[in-house]
């Protein structure tokens, strides 16, 4: 069951660069998110044409951006607040995700504060691990 669908509500990014289709679940913990890469994804005609796969730097941006919604989501912080990416540490690919598949981000909250977010999350195609990251984020305003 969906928590939210409404992402937009969430977060300052569209599309093409908006990666969460729904929340599914949440809490001060973390989160559960999905994003499915669809063949039409602006990235995938140049990475690569003949054999399409989702860029590692997407699969980051992805994890990050569940998290921050999540975050949003639970108000945890001004409504309008921006998440600035600030390092991205610990990254694992594992797997390739390619057009079509469903991507599942299970993140952990590590450290929230009302300037930081520190976060660490996996991707997930199915039962497989594609991608890992711990990132954090700074909290600002427009």
């Amino acid at each position: 069951m969906s928590v939210t669908k409404d992402i937009e509500s969430l977060l300052p990014h569209r599309k093409p660069f908006l990666f969460v289709d729904e929340i599914i679940s949440c809490d001060a913990e973390g989160s559960v998110s999905e994003h499915v890469f669809t063949q039409d994804e602006f990235f995938f005609k140049g990475h690569f044409p003949e054999y399409p796969v989702v860029p590692g730097v997407i699969l980051v941006e992805t994890m990050a951006q569940a998290g921050g919604a999540a975050l949003s989501y639970q108000k945890t912080f001004e409504e309008g607040s921006l998440f600035f990416l600030a390092t991205v540490d610990k990254v694992k690919f594992r797997n390739q995700v390619r057009p079509g598949d469903k991507v599942r981000m299970e993140i952990k909250n590590l450290r929230v504060s009302k300037k930081m977010i520190k976060q660490s999350g996996k991707a997930y195609v199915g039962e497989n691990v594609a991608a890992e990251a711990e990132w954090m984020c700074l909290v600002g305003r427009a």
